[in-house]
């Protein structure tokens, strides 16, 4: 059996042999797109986590079997061109989750507690000159006893609101597809959630329902003080329209996704004035080592229980 992977550098250094027990292996670190077709050509089985795999490719690759998602989004795949052509497609999902609600957090705690100042604060020797021994120019809030909506109560939302709770903090929530009747914890509308929530985060799949969820004018109506955290997908907020917010209104917020990774290099945010208030990673939430473990892991059991049938 042929195995490609196509972009084993997502994977940062995480074990791979597990693969090569189950046939031939190439490994790619990583895959141009003109390159794709020539290193799949031949391949029974494909791995990628980001390389896209169009009709074209799939349809002149004739041994294909199997095309293993090493993600739980597979919005990669031409799901249906595989279909036709009796190509399972199988990607892992629930590996990332606990990572994913800790960099909530993380995040979160980054801005609440204004970290880049107090840091900088003290590195920088400012602290050492200071007439008193502590510095309250910037400010923060308890959590305890606000109010934190959820834009997206899957199982990641669904964490991240235990966590909160265990905080003291009251959790509302916002159905994007509208079918989610969790009773857990208050549905709102979208509006209502913004206008009163102290934090906001969201959890939510890119699609036509969500994409420019947030425009300049949701933005608007947030509260002052607020922290926005998106940790489902970019283009759920308009990245535009934070970029203006942020040098208007007193609004914090940490962006692990962007509508195209990696960030552009004149990207609005990084002109922004109001820096302090901004916090973005580089979609690594889901990449904690035990993550990335499971995530291999379970593409290899998608593989074994493929063939094993």
């Amino acid at each position: 059996m042929k195995i490609v992977i196509l972009d084993a550098l997502t994977f940062g250094g995480t074990s791979l042999k597990g693969f090569f027990k189950l046939g031939d292996v190439d490994v790619f670190q990583t895959t141009l797109p003109q390159h794709t077709q020539e290193r799949i050509a031949h391949a029974d089985v494909i791995v990628t986590n980001k390389v896209v795999i169009t009709e074209a490719h799939i349809s002149n690759s004739p041994s294909l079997k199997l095309i293993c998602v090493a993600a739980t989004g597979m919005n990669n795949v031409d799901i249906d061109s595989a279909k036709k052509r009796g190509i399972e497609v199988k990607n892992v999902s629930g590996y990332s989750s606990d990572s994913v609600i800790q960099h909530t957090f993380s995040m979160l705690f980054y801005l609440l507690g204004h970290s880049r100042y107090y840091d900088e604060y003290v590195k920088d020797g400012s602290y050492a000159k200071s007439p008193i021994f502590t510095d309250v120019s910037h400010p923060f809030f308890e959590i305890k006893g606000k109010k934190w909506g959820i834009i997206g109560l899957g199982e990641i939302g669904r964490g991240v609101a235990r966590v909160a709770e265990a905080f003291g903090v009251d959790v509302c929530y916002f159905s994007t597809s509208g079918k989610n009747s969790n009773q857990d914890y208050p549905h709102v509308e979208l509006d209502e959630l913004l206008k009163t929530c102290h934090i906001i985060s969201i959890h939510a799949p890119l699609n036509e329902r969500t994409a420019n969820l947030l425009g300049y004018e949701q933005l608007l109506i947030c509260r002052d003080s607020a922290v926005v955290l998106n940790l489902g997908r970019g283009g759920i907020i308009d990245e535009e329209a934070v970029a203006k917010v942020i040098d208007e209104k007193n609004i914090s917020f940490g962006l692990d996704v962007l509508s195209r990774e990696p960030m552009e290099e004149n990207h609005p945010l990084l002109s922004v004035k109001n820096k302090d208030n901004l916090y973005i990673t580089p979609h690594i939430a889901w990449t904690s080592i035990e993550a990335r473990q499971k995530l291999i892991s379970g593409v290899i059991e998608n593989i074994i229980s493929f063939t094993s049938r």
